[in-house]
């Protein structure tokens, strides 16, 4: 589905009902939208099938960012973080969605982060899933080392400097990534927008907004798999020290790297599920006010 919002039409998908029969009612559940990695190479795509499993507690929404997968391409130049979290707003409020709880993964995480802190009150919850709240190339490349070896850890800091290495070397960065990524099957299901890639890469390579962290008001876990090379331990910790410590919580999950959902699915999920109705229940007691956002 198309829905205009912020000046561009997104893609979105939707899995699980919003209100579920609950004896002479009708019970109203929480909505997480998810927001995917990138830039320039994924969509939502990667999420499927796994995240159905989260329609035992939420309706669960699939977005495909401006300029990736299935919505509007417009020119690289004029794509930016500050532009997308301020989309995430935008969308919610076009197709009725308060109170969401906002899902980000990766590149999607740094995303989700400005969306709170530009839309303080806005979001019922906020998960920074596998991500960072600044890049650090040297963390980075020593988190790819510890896990697959120097020679590795040297084309991540070739691609994360200048986009400079091959497809099959790319691929050797992209398996390290923890213990399962996503297979070659799932990767041929996404709608790529090559353009973007290398302009985008430059923005997510100066991305810092660990300042802003500490203007999020609303629940906010962050998680990170133990063996997650990219986004490290250290980079969850650096996050979660930034937000308000009140409405922090920081989740490593064992045995498990960049996708958690994959690598340990059975100790991830009752993590996230919880969250999520925790979530729900904080914000029903507080009915605290939508804000204007910035």
């Amino acid at each position: 589905m198309l829905v205009e919002a912020n000046g561009v039409r997104l893609w979105f998908d939707v899995d699980g009902a919003e209100l579920v029969p609950d004896g002479r009612e009708m019970r109203a559940r929480p909505t997480v939208v998810l927001v995917h990695g990138g830039p320039g190479g994924h969509d939502h795509s990667y999420f499927k099938p796994d995240f159905a499993r989260l329609t035992d507690v939420a309706q669960v929404v699939y977005l495909d960012l401006r300029d990736h997968g299935r919505s509007a391409r417009h020119d690289p130049a004029d794509w930016n973080f500050e532009l997308c979290a301020d989309d995430v707003r935008a969308f919610c409020d076009v197709v009725g969605i308060t109170r969401p709880i906002v899902f980000g993964h990766s590149m999607g995480g740094m995303i989700a982060l400005l969306y709170a802190a530009r839309h303080p009150g806005h979001a019922g919850g906020l998960i920074l899933q596998s991500t960072m709240s600044r890049f650090d190339l040297d963390r980075l490349v020593e988190g790819v080392r510890k896990v697959a070896g120097d020679d590795v850890a040297e084309l991540a800091r070739r691609e994360y400097s200048d986009g400079s290495t091959t497809d099959s070397e790319w691929a050797a960065v992209f398996a390290a990534f923890g213990p399962r990524v996503p297979d070659d099957a799932q990767l041929a299901r996404r709608t790529r927008n090559p353009e973007l890639i290398g302009y985008g890469m430059n923005l997510l390579c100066a991305f810092d907004a660990a300042d802003a962290a500490s203007g999020i008001a609303c629940p906010t876990l962050v998680c990170v798999g133990r063996l997650a090379p990219v986004t490290p331990v250290a980079a969850a910790q650096e996050t979660y020290d930034a937000l308000p410590a009140e409405l922090a919580h920081l989740e490593i999950v064992e045995e498990a790297g960049h996708f958690p959902w994959l690598d340990v699915p059975d100790s991830y999920w009752p993590i996230i599920k919880a969250f999520v109705v925790s979530a729900k229940d904080r914000n029903e007691q507080s009915r605290t006010p939508i804000g204007s956002g910035a």
